[in-house]
């Protein structure tokens, strides 16, 4: 696995932003569904941004 890439501020903040979205995913299910909520949008806006600072680092190396 390879390092993980330092985040700006604002990459940081982003992160952030879309964990607590969800979280709050996780705490409106109403678990009736088998506590299946779909997050794979966010996850993917999280990799995105890994990703992103990842290029980053590799392009000021």
């Amino acid at each position: 696995m390879s390092k993980e890439p330092k985040l700006t501020a604002g990459e940081k903040a982003k992160v952030a932003w879309y964990v607590a979205r969800m979280a709050k995913r996780g705490l409106a299910d109403d678990r009736l569904t088998g506590g299946r909520v779909h997050q794979r949008d966010l996850e993917g806006r999280i990799d995105r941004i890994i990703e992103g600072a990842r290029k980053r680092e590799e392009g000021t190396s």
